[in-house]
């Protein structure tokens, strides 16, 4: 990539061009953003190889993904390789024989009630004793657990995005762009609260402040890092030894959303409501782009598979009631 029209520069233009035409391609502008960032620390010339972005992909998410993770990466790069031929006829475009097709979801594990209370008390008792970084741990898995944020969402929160008196979160351009409000339970907000008088002890408050920080010498005070968040819970996750439920290997931060959902849905059928007329109102809490992302837990999840097959059971029972009418006609 020569220096007059650097990858930084090129991106830029892709995604000018994209959002003319009405895109808003939030989540591919933070990849391609990456990727450009990857490129340049690379120190890499000349047209874009399939190894320099297979080599990209293998680093996302810190180093901890797999195969699916690589491979969703990649696709975000197939579009912007495919416009940049016309600039550099040369770029390579990665398919799916690198890391192979992207695979559909797949079954997550699904938390205990005393696997989260277990994981919120080994979180708050996380040293140095002299450091917030308990408190911190404590509230950011506590609260995922008890809303379904992402866990972007949850670290992106700033001191004037949670309002104590009202018991609601703002969620600004999360995933797919959107912005939502999430209601708190009381008790939530209370955890919320304690939390956050602990932090001020450390960390003067301010509206601008980072909700969720980091704990680490001169990092103190600043927004409490992905990487940093996965590696106390894959430290929790192995002191705590759970055995592993999902199909991912083991447990990850992401399931105490799908842990959410389930626990949710659960309740909402042993209090008798429809749940078909309650999927819109959880899609909307839980910013889903598409309410057919929230449909699936009812079909990809074992917890849930026994309310499908109950409503089909009410079906036939009703079909052979016609049918039985009809035979005495």
């Amino acid at each position: 990539m020569s220096a007059r029209a650097s990858l930084t520069v090129r991106v830029e233009q892709y995604l000018a061009e994209r959002r003319r035409l009405g895109f808003e391609l939030e989540h591919m502008a933070q990849s391609l953003g990456r990727f450009a960032s990857y490129g340049k620390a690379r120190r890499h010339r000349g047209p874009l190889t399939v190894a320099l972005m297979a080599a990209w992909a293998r680093q996302t998410k810190g180093g901890r993904g797999d195969r699916a993770t690589w491979a969703r990466a990649l696709r975000m790069l197939r579009p912007f390789t495919r416009w940049l031929q016309q600039f550099e006829p040369a770029t390579e475009v990665p398919d799916e024989a690198i890391f192979g097709p992207i695979p559909g979801r797949v079954t997550p594990h699904i938390f205990r009630d005393e696997e989260i209370a277990a994981l919120v008390a080994a979180a708050g008792r996380i040293g140095p004793p002299t450091s917030p970084r308990g408190a911190v741990m404590q509230a950011l898995f506590g609260l995922i657990a008890c809303t379904g944020l992402r866990i972007s969402e949850a670290l992106a929160l700033l001191d004037s995005d949670v309002d104590f008196k009202a018991g609601v979160l703002t969620i600004h351009h999360s995933k797919f762009g959107k912005s939502r409000f999430v209601p708190l339970d009381p008790s939530a907000v209370a955890a919320l609260a304690r939390y956050r008088n602990e932090r001020v002890r450390y960390v003067p408050a301010a509206l601008e402040q980072p909700f969720f920080i980091s704990t680490r010498g001169r990092l103190l005070g600043h927004a409490l890092s992905d990487r940093q968040a996965h590696r106390i819970f894959d430290q929790l996750r192995r002191q705590l030894d759970w055995v592993a439920r999902g199909d991912h290997g083991s447990a990850r931060i992401h399931d105490l959303r799908h842990s959410f959902a389930v626990r949710r849905l659960l309740r909402w059928q042993q209090e008798g409501a429809d749940i078909h007329e309650r999927m819109l109102a959880l899609s909307t809490y839980m910013g889903h782009a598409k309410i057919s992302n929230t449909y699936w837990y009812l079909t990809g999840v074992p917890e849930l598979m026994q309310l499908v097959g109950k409503r089909f059971e009410h079906f036939v029972d009703l079909w052979n009631g016609v049918e039985e009418e009809d035979d005495h006609e």
